[in-house]
């Protein structure tokens, strides 16, 4: 009795074992099905790339060749070093060494503004009361409705009045006023995450305000502040219509992303150069792709934490 007892009592033991190896099968199929979707999905959104290395690598006589071919023959690498031969022909300001410079000053003031200003805001809608602040934060997330193209011409005449048309002010400044209402939303999400209980202990250390911020707060919110600095880089990094708008004429205060109109031939009065300016888009893209491979974990955690907490 013992025994049927005990074959008894595994029976159902062996029954949800049999069923688990018969929905094995189907799992994997289906596990293979989505990342076949994946795969496929992610080479139609590569193409693009893989045709822009491809057309900076070829010759003038390979651009419009029928049918197109994706491995150009012969391989034409010295493309790279054309474009700023060709670019320093057009102008003597148009150095590599001058237009990288003014990217990364762009790039990098504007990133750190809008990163220290969207913390500054954000804690003080996370952490403080006080009268209308739920009114303020929603007209600020209302601003995110309305298309840029909208406040160029306001801000356009705020800078002509001030005199700073021509300068690099209007693309760096208003950084520090938190012009990012996105990175404030994600960042105050973030700090509402974090317990009181953290702030409370450090006030009964001593320390002030400025402190519990700069040294207990920060820190905590690592992730999205890496998060916030790949969007903010990709975005300033990859600015067209604000330096076209403030520093028409400027060349010595061009940035690389501007200087692609040159290859159009609509300044050289020339056919467009469509492999050089190939090339000089891959050079564009290549600091953005590096940044978010090195920052790629930080990225995703910050993005769902301060989207999906709080």
């Amino acid at each position: 009795m013992a025994s049927v007892t005990t074959t008894t009592s595994n029976a159902p033991r062996f029954r949800a074992l049999s069923e688990s190896t018969e929905k094995r099968p189907t799992n994997r199929l289906g596990v293979a099905f989505t990342y076949g979707l994946l795969i496929l999905g992610g080479l139609i959104i590569l193409i693009p790339l893989f045709w822009m290395i491809s057309t900076s690598l070829k010759t003038a006589d390979q651009l419009f060749t029928y049918p197109p071919k994706w491995i150009p023959n012969p391989f034409a690498p010295e493309n790279y070093t054309n474009v700023w031969s060709t670019l320093e022909g057009m102008s003597p300001q148009l150095s590599f060494v001058r237009v990288l410079a003014n990217s990364l000053f762009i790039t990098l003031l504007a990133m750190v503004g809008e990163i220290a200003s969207a913390a500054i805001v954000a804690y003080g809608f996370a952490r403080f009361q006080f009268r209308g602040r739920d009114t303020l934060f929603f007209i600020m997330l209302a601003t995110t409705m309305l298309p840029g193209v909208l406040t160029q011409i306001p801000q356009f005449v705020m800078w002509r009045t001030l005199g700073l048309v021509g300068t690099f002010d209007p693309l760096t400044i208003g950084a520090l006023f938190a012009w990012g209402p996105l990175y404030v939303f994600l960042m105050r999400q973030f700090f509402m995450t974090i317990p009181r209980e953290v702030e409370e202990a450090a006030i009964l250390d001593g320390a002030n305000t400025l402190q519990i911020f700069y040294y207990i707060m920060l820190p905590l919110i690592r992730p999205v502040i890496f998060a916030i600095a790949v969007l903010s880089f990709q975005g300033n990094w990859n600015n067209f219509s604000a330096p076209l708008i403030y520093l028409t004429g400027q060349y010595d205060k061009y940035p690389l992303v501007l200087v692609i109109q040159f290859f159009q031939g609509s300044l050289s009065k020339e056919a467009p150069k469509w492999n050089l300016m190939m090339a000089l888009s891959v050079m564009l893209a290549v600091p953005v792709l590096l940044l978010f491979a090195r920052a790629q974990r930080y990225f995703i955690e910050g993005i769902n934490v301060g989207a999906v907490k709080g």
